[in-house]
């Protein structure tokens, strides 16, 4: 149980730093670390990522550094997105989910491996209307995997409108705490549609440590080499990533045996585990 809410501390860290990676091993601590079904740990991850990221913003916002109007064109159609993707989760099957997001992982350690997109000099602003479907597409994958998408949504804003990095950080966790906190309450329905429950105390205990870890990241912020930083947790990325994909594509297999009368009593235990779904 320890290692799980280290685990928060560490999300809330990655947050406050870099405004992205922390919240995409949220799903992975709550359901693996913690043993929680896909879609509650989806859900669960969609209020903790909400929350660590409005407060982590507030200092932000005290200081200047949000572009809101930026927040806003990317914001608004995100949180219509994350909404849709809540909504869709209803079809898609737990390990479904979760071999999306071991593959949105992959992803995330590739935009981290790289080095962030300089604003020095001139940028070519992105056409609004490919803004808000920037927005609504990182919205559906936020809604339907549980990750505030940062990973996207840092880079998109240094290119769009050519922040400067500390102003995309700071307004990135504005935009992930306004549509991970909208696909939260779209995914209420959800849950209560498959008769499942939350475990709000679990998750009170990792919001607060996720909520002090991003205030010790955001006082770190200007002292820790970001380069460093985020190609060690784009490392780290890419290890959990192949080790979800593993056990979800064995749990896949086992159910096959399953059905072909072939199971072997580990396998029948890895399935239980997916009854919900």
């Amino acid at each position: 149980m320890w290692i799980a809410f280290l685990g928060a501390a560490i999300v809330g860290i990655s947050l406050g730093l870099l405004g992205s990676g922390g919240s995409i091993f949220t799903v992975p601590i709550l359901h693996y670390g913690l043993g929680q079904p896909e879609k509650i740990a989806v859900a669960g991850s969609l209020f903790v990522v909400g929350t660590v990221s409005l407060v982590a913003a507030l200092p932000q916002a005290a200081a200047g550094r949000v572009r809101w109007g930026t927040a806003a064109l990317f914001g608004i159609p995100g949180m219509v997105g994350t909404v849709g993707g809540a909504a869709l989760s209803r079809w898609v099957p737990g390990t479904v989910q979760l071999g999306l997001f071991a593959l949105v992982m992959l992803a995330a350690a590739v935009f981290m491996f790289r080095s962030p997109p300089a604003s020095a000099g001139p940028v070519a602003r992105r056409a609004r209307w490919k803004v808000v479907i920037d927005g609504l597409g990182v919205g559906v994958l936020t809604g339907l995997v549980g990750v505030g998408g940062g990973f996207l949504i840092v880079p998109a804003l240094v290119l769009l409108g050519g922040l400067e990095m500390r102003a995309a950080t700071s307004t990135s966790l504005v935009i992930i705490a306004f549509k991970s906190l909208a696909g939260f309450a779209e995914y209420q329905r959800v849950l209560d549609e498959l008769d499942l429950e939350l475990d709000w105390g679990t998750l009170g205990v990792f919001a607060a440590l996720g909520v002090l870890g991003s205030l010790l990241g955001g006082r770190l912020s200007t002292r820790v080499p970001q380069t460093a930083l985020r190609r060690g947790f784009a490392g780290m990325l890419v290890v959990m990533a192949v080790a979800i994909l593993a056990v979800e594509l064995s749990g896949s297999s086992d159910a096959g045996d399953e059905a072909s009368g072939t199971q072997s009593a580990p396998a029948a235990t890895v399935d239980a585990g997916h009854s919900l779904d």
